[in-house]
């Protein structure tokens, strides 16, 4: 089974992911039980979420239901079986040279996925993506053989690129497009109507390479939930609360002049935000946070959940879909991770590395720009 046009995020909820309550165990279940009687068909977790929990409660959650009567997304990445936390960093990447040398690198991801399938209570994935991968994961051929190696075994249907956490990546995404196009099914990026730069610049490269696109990040920090107004507070360790001042009033008042066109079409601001990615080729499903926000006002997050699934089959036109890109413009607004110009030697961090002619060519052509 391929990915549906709506997909359930396992980070939602704020047991995984800080953002808003943390829901209780019982209610996490639930949440994803709701999701599905309610049509959402596609689940994407990932194993390093909670160290592995993530994957044994949605693999319990599904559990009573028919495994062909919905798509499971799996994502590998940080090894938490052997590498050591690094505080707000996260676990290390398996591809670290301290962990193991290239030759290692499929019998790691094959322990892992079948560790994480295990979890999740079935033999395979529909969808297996790269998570956060570093340098290695975006230029070693024996990161993608490795992969390769799981689908021809039968422990995935497809393969695909996961980047992150951060925004960003996207030289190193159009690189991978060229070099592992062939094996790519899908990527995951970041985009709504708030954020459409800097994923903009790969959607004809991954049409061009026949890659579909899931989106996330749609409900850009919970404001197309239509709950969060200026002045919102947030929970202390709420991640959102690292993010600059005042970006909650600048995204109210850009969606207010967004609005217009939402009432023309009936939709929710989650759903007009929904249907702006997917009427961008090759974008073909959307993957939001469900959050809880505090406060005995907010919106139960059983609800959002229920608005996602009810987008409707609506295309906004390309005149639409630019009047609204202009609103949203973000062009700049942050410093790209991945391959960047602020270095200029070996550099150890896990979402920044030099960078490389090649990408600088790619910018060229795809319209990135050099600045960034």
């Amino acid at each position: 089974m391929d990915l549906t046009k709506t997909c359930y995020g396992n980070w939602s909820g704020g047991r995984f992911m800080h953002f808003g309550e943390m829901v209780t165990e019982e209610r996490y279940l639930s949440m994803i039980r709701h999701a599905y009687e309610k049509g959402i068909r596609t689940f994407l977790t990932a194993d390093v979420y909670g160290a592995g929990k993530a994957d044994e409660l949605l693999g319990q959650a599904l559990a009573d239901y028919p495994r062909d009567s919905y798509c499971l997304v799996g994502a590998l990445g940080h090894d938490f079986y052997n590498g050591e936390r690094q505080g707000s960093a996260g676990y290390p990447r398996f591809t670290h040279p301290d962990l193991r040398s290239e030759k290692d690198y499929h019998s790691y991801l094959q322990m892992a996925c079948e560790k994480s399938l295990q979890r999740c209570g079935t033999d395979h994935f529909d969808l297996l993506m790269l998570h956060n991968p570093d340098e290695a994961g975006y230029t070693k051929d024996s990161v993608w053989e490795g992969l390769r190696r799981l689908r021809d075994d039968g422990l995935t249907e497809r393969l695909g690129l996961a980047p992150g956490p951060a925004n960003g990546f996207t030289l190193d995404m159009l690189h991978s497009f060229e070099r592992f196009g062939e094996v790519l099914d899908w990527t995951m990026i970041i985009l709504n109507p708030l954020e459409p730069w800097p994923g903009q610049h790969v959607l004809d490269a991954a049409a061009k390479n026949d890659i579909k696109l899931l989106t996330r990040v749609v409900d850009y920090g919970g404001v197309f939930h239509d709950d969060m107004k200026p002045g919102h507070v947030f929970r202390p360790g709420d991640h959102r609360a690292y993010r600059p001042d005042g970006w909650v009033e600048r995204g109210c008042e850009r969606i207010e002049k967004m609005r217009p066109l939402a009432e023309k079409y009936d939709l929710s601001m989650l759903q007009f935000a929904s249907i702006w990615n997917l009427s961008q080729k090759p974008v073909e499903s959307v993957v939001p946070t469900f959050i809880q926000e505090a406060g005995e006002d907010a919106v139960p997050v059983e609800r959002k959940i229920e608005d996602l699934a009810a987008v409707p089959d609506v295309t906004f036109t390309p005149e639409e879909i630019e009047s609204i890109r202009q609103i949203g413009d973000n062009t700049g607004c942050m410093a790209l991770k991945g391959a960047s110009q602020r270095h200029d030697g070996p550099c150890e961090r896990p979402d920044e590395w030099p960078m490389r002619d090649e990408l600088l060519e790619l910018a060229d052509a795809h319209g990135v720009g050099r600045d960034w």
